[in-house]
């Protein structure tokens, strides 16, 4: 799973460093976290998870404390987590994370970036293969079924290690080789997809480029 984790990691960075609006999509997720399970990070693993990645993101701390703060209060935006699953370009399956206030509009959105993209945004369960889920931490590599990520991450603090960064992530059953021009035309839509506000994170079948560094 290393070279699949490098993949993911290295288009998370790119993905972080051209876009202004990281903060406000940890801020839903912190947002969702917190409604979820309490603002106390102590007896919240996901909040913890967020803290984490939020500093890994060059969050600062003022902003976070103030994120946490304003998901406590009744009048914080009522964020749902819904997946979409379709297929992109050249038979490449797609599902994406979206923290929305207005499914109407993501839906919306999604389809219209699939359609432009030689793509279909497809039914919930229409995307083929078994995914799994995993944490992965980026100085040592944790991996783990979601059911253990706080008893993961309690056990990591409890004997002195210091969580960089936690995420929750689709691990397909398998991926999918592609030619340079077919790359090309899915990370088109992948970036199309990106940009849009509502959306989280990105997972494809498309595997990565040989030598795991062009993205």
């Amino acid at each position: 799973m290393g070279r699949a984790f490098e993949y993911r990691k290295a288009r998370k960075m790119k993905r972080w460093g051209s876009m202004s609006r990281t903060f406000t999509r940890i801020g839903k997720e912190i947002t969702i976290a917190v409604k979820a399970g309490g603002p106390d990070p102590e007896g919240n693993s996901r909040l913890r998870a967020l803290i984490a990645n939020a500093k890994a993101a060059n969050m600062p701390k003022e902003n976070i404390e103030r994120a946490i703060k304003r998901a406590s209060e009744k009048d914080a935006g009522d964020y749902k987590e819904v997946i979409y699953e379709g297929f992109g370009p050249h038979g490449i399956a797609f599902l994406v994370e979206t923290a929305t206030d207005n499914t109407t509009r993501t839906v919306a959105n999604l389809r219209n970036y699939f359609n432009k993209k030689g793509g279909s945004l497809g039914n919930s369960g229409s995307v083929c293969g078994a995914e799994e889920f995993a944490m992965d931490e980026e100085e040592i590599l944790v991996s783990g079924d979601f059911a253990a990520n706080g008893d993961i991450m309690k056990y990591l603090e409890d004997n002195g290690f210091e969580i960089k960064s936690s995420e929750f992530v689709y691990e397909p059953a398998d991926y999918k080789e592609v030619t340079e021009a077919e790359r090309a035309d899915v990370e088109a839509l992948i970036e199309a997809v990106e940009e849009d506000d509502d959306v989280q994170n990105v997972f494809t079948t498309m595997a990565e480029a040989e030598g795991g560094d062009e993205e």
